[in-house]
């Protein structure tokens, strides 16, 4: 078994960053000055040191890495190649989540757990996954190859390959896209403003069809009228 270059893994990081970020201007700026590549090389040592029972020494790296970065990495959590986590402040991923090749993850994202029992807890995330900032995944869900998670979202239910998800709880707007290399927020949908839209909509066509009910009944008692009838009123008092 060929074990991986170490050298040639730093190299594949920093490209990651100059790729995903435009904001990065040179290899020198990117060692310096990117929290989340700090956080996923001191991850590296952790989880290499908890796969080898030296948990507490795992631990204690991982919560030097939190202090030094905001980024909260379990050290038991398995994560992916060219994995790149944008500004980084407040990502909290945790111990038994498990995390694809090509994932983005941007600032205040949760990968939490929603039982305290010792098992599979946390959410897995496919190859090319994007989860947009401050968006929360619970529970062991499974988030499928190239699936976007829109900005605040909270998703707690698995999701499909190539799908788009947004709001709370999150919904599937988009069954299957492009390949997820960025997540644009301005050109997500907008659940809540569809959601409106339809509402108005119908509110449209209630009102259409009160106005011509209301059309129909005046026409219904203009023909009740004894002119309409052609009765002769004064024969009523006869």
């Amino acid at each position: 078994m060929k074990l991986p270059n170490p050298l040639g893994i730093l190299g594949e990081d920093l490209k990651t960053v100059l790729d995903k970020d435009p904001a990065a201007r040179n290899h020198l700026e990117v060692i310096c000055c990117y929290p989340g590549l700090h956080a996923l090389w001191l991850h590296r040592v952790a989880h290499f040191l908890w796969r080898h029972r030296l948990r507490l020494a795992g631990r204690l790296l991982s919560q030097l890495s939190r202090f030094w970065t905001g980024i909260e990495i379990h050290p038991g959590a398995a994560i992916g190649r060219r994995f790149f986590i944008d500004h980084g402040m407040g990502v909290v991923i945790g111990e038994t989540s498990e995390i694809g090749d090509d994932v983005l993850l941007y600032q205040g994202v949760v990968l939490g757990g929603t039982t305290h029992e010792k098992r599979k807890r946390h959410p897995t995330l496919g190859n090319n996954v994007v989860v947009g900032a401050g968006a929360t995944l619970l529970g062991a869900i499974t988030i499928g190859d190239g699936a976007r998670v829109g900005a605040g979202s909270v998703v707690v239910q698995s999701v499909p390959p190539g799908a788009t998800v947004v709001g709370i709880p999150g919904r599937a707007v988009t069954e299957r896209g492009e390949p997820a290399e960025a997540l644009e927020h301005g050109r997500l949908p907008d659940p809540v403003n569809d959601a409106l839209r339809l509402i108005i909509a119908e509110q449209s066509g209630l009102a259409e069809r009160l106005r011509r009910l209301e059309e129909s009944l005046r026409i219904q008692k203009d023909d009740e009228t004894p002119e309409k009838r052609g009765d002769d009123p004064g024969m009523a008092h006869g």
